[in-house]
């Protein structure tokens, strides 16, 4: 037991740091939870038990998904990441099987105690139990970055619809409308934009790992991510409209920024990788966000 709870915190160091992660957890609840809220014009808030158990179920469910996604690529890993926990054998998969299924059951228990939402929990955890079997189609999906992206990349945006759902029960509020759809997208198309750009490289860096770039190359992958970066910004226009107004300035400023590190990746993409801007736009914008909820509540509307 002690040999592999030793195991488990050299994985957990490298490709999952705990603590970061749980703030991040609670970063991606707290800002879903509030947008919705706030302009839905609720103000009153009563915070307990249940928050906690939404914001760790974030966490958990995340942390499925990295270790579910380093059992499908294992023999990939093998070959081209050997230096990694799992493929390197200094941990086993013994070891990650024990402890996901500890945590998915501690998660589903919590979330049938304390949740008002637990079938929506029941839906995401059901959903990332198919990604984990590649929907029972591995050699079709395995081999094909598109059908990848199309079936894995929507659990994000079902991870939302289950926070939001536990808003909407609670605090009685409409559950279809505007607010509510694009909170369901607000951290869905970061999460599509990132995903895509880690697989763009310049034409001298492509390897046997199959990238956006090798497929449509450098330029077309680039441009798609350019338009779901602005049909992003806009859905957070539309969310911060009501609350702060000086954010629509930080967030247009952002934006330009990251589009026009795009035009520049796009004439020569060998003077960075792309996705390196993007995560630092990611982390801006989100910051923007979280400063913007932070703000209405201490101020109001500016």
């Amino acid at each position: 037991m002690i040999n592999m709870l030793k195991r488990l915190n050299i994985y957990f160091k490298e490709m999952y740091p705990i603590i970061p992660r749980l703030f991040l957890g609670a970063l991606i609840f707290l800002e879903i939870y509030f947008i919705v809220l706030l302009n839905h014009g609720v103000t009153e808030f009563n915070i307990g038990i249940q928050e906690v158990v939404c914001a760790f179920t974030v966490f958990s469910f995340l942390c499925w998904l990295r270790i579910a996604d380093d059992f499908k690529d294992y023999e990939l890993d093998c070959r081209l990441f050997k230096e990694r926990p799992l493929p390197s054998g200094r941990v086993k998969k013994s070891d990650l099987k024990i402890f996901v299924s500890i945590l998915i059951t501690f998660t589903l228990i919590i979330n049938f105690i304390f949740m008002n939402n637990f079938l929506f929990c029941l839906f995401l955890y059901t959903y990332g139990s198919l990604m984990a079997v590649w929907f029972f189609q591995k050699h079709k999906i395995q081999n094909s970055l598109p059908k990848a992206l199309v079936t894995h990349n929507p659990v994000q945006m079902i991870m939302n619809i289950y926070i939001i759902s536990f808003v909407v029960i609670k605090y009685k509020i409409p559950a279809l409308d505007l607010t509510n759809i694009l909170a369901a997208f607000t951290l869905y198309f970061p999460a599509l934009i990132w995903e895509v750009s880690r697989k763009i490289r310049a034409p001298e860096d492509e390897t046997e790992y199959v990238t956006y770039s090798k497929l449509f190359g450098y330029k077309k992958a680039v441009n798609f991510v350019f338009i779901v970066t602005w049909i992003d910004i806009i859905t957070n226009f539309i969310l911060v409209w009501n609350l702060n107004k000086i954010s629509i300035v930080l967030l247009l400023l952002n934006v330009l920024w990251m589009s026009y590190k795009f035009i520049e990746f796009k004439k020569d993409p060998t003077k960075y990788k792309i996705v390196s801007k993007v995560e630092r736009y990611t982390y801006i914008q989100e910051s923007i966000m979280i400063l913007t909820i932070i703000s209405f509540l201490i101020f109001g509307q500016i």
